[in-house]
């Protein structure tokens, strides 16, 4: 989880490939409205999420027995809870890193549908972890191999792997 251009692709699927699991990215559950709209740079509501949600908790609970590595920005807590829904086992790993950071990452990135110009929206809306919730935080403040090492440690240290 985190927000747009804080490296969730990037460890996700290299976590996918070292735990042997499914791999998806959340930006490929949104429905054609969803992009249209961050597109033009229109922050998406509730509302616009709702079947997101529910296309990548089907897609989770599919995944439940061999486990699975989604990638979303899951930024609030009832968000969360929707996707906890499904499984009592689901970890949430945050990608985190400061506005500064991840806002010249996002204005190098070429070719994705959600502008710059959306990402303090995002920062606004996110939410950290709660105290009811299976998770951990990892900085990208450093290269994607530690920030790769981090993760990888987090989850040995939960369990989790």
């Amino acid at each position: 989880m985190g927000v747009s251009g804080s490296g969730k692709s990037t460890v996700g699927e290299w976590l996918a490939e070292a735990l042997g699991v499914p791999f998806a990215d959340a930006d490929a559950f949104h429905p054609r409205h969803n992009i249209e709209k961050m597109s033009a740079g229109v922050p998406l509501d509730d509302a616009d999420r709702a079947p997101w949600l529910d296309a990548m908790a089907d897609w989770l609970a599919r995944h439940g027995e061999s486990g699975a590595v989604l990638v979303c920005s899951a930024l609030k807590h009832r968000y969360r809870d929707r996707l906890r829904q499904v499984s009592s086992r689901l970890f949430f790993l945050h990608t985190e890193g400061s506005f500064e950071l991840i806002a010249e990452r996002v204005a190098r990135r070429k070719g994705h549908f959600m502008p710059p110009s959306l990402l303090r929206s995002q920062f606004e809306a996110l939410e950290p972890l709660g105290a009811d919730e299976r998770g951990a935080a990892v900085s990208v403040a450093g290269t994607p191999e530690e920030t790769r090492a981090e993760a990888l440690a987090v989850l040995e240290r939960a369990g989790v792997c």
